[in-house]
């Protein structure tokens, strides 16, 4: 297994307590040096805020902790949107990987890539990293609404 892999495993871990507190099931790992910075899963509908991502929560804490991001990748289990691609660029993530593709929101090239060259900061970024488990508890999630 690679170190993607096993830290995408973390972020997937994190996306499982989302999805059994009826959180759209998105999870997300702040790593440096190979050590864990801090981790988060959304909670957008518990505290009905639609800016509490896991990505934003995750990058947040990690900031505080650290004072800088250089040298740390996150790791999320879906394709940030517009909001938490923004916070990436204005906190200098150096690197994001992440799962599953959000062809519908997604800004990291899905729908657009705000990650190369659109701002001062560009967040070199792998997606498709464990795509078929991140993906499936998203449908998971989303057929138990339908």
């Amino acid at each position: 297994m690679s170190l993607d892999e096993h830290w995408m495993r973390e972020a997937l871990s994190e996306a499982q307590t989302a999805l059994t507190e009826d959180e759209v099931p998105v999870g997300a790992v702040v790593v440096k040096e190979n050590e864990l910075v801090s981790k988060a899963h959304n909670l957008s509908r518990q505290n009905n805020d639609p800016s509490e991502h896991a990505e934003l929560l995750a990058l947040r804490e990690a900031q505080q902790k650290l004072g800088s991001l250089a040298d740390c990748t996150l790791y999320v289990t879906m394709e940030p949107c517009a909001m938490c691609v923004g916070a990436m660029v204005l906190m200098k993530l150096p690197r994001l990987v992440f799962g599953a593709f959000d062809p519908s929101c997604g800004c990291t090239g899905s729908r657009i890539d705000m990650t190369d060259h659109w701002f001062y900061h560009s967040v070199e970024t792998w997606g498709g990293v464990l795509e078929t488990e991140c993906s499936a508890l998203l449908a998971e999630f989303f057929q138990r609404k339908r």
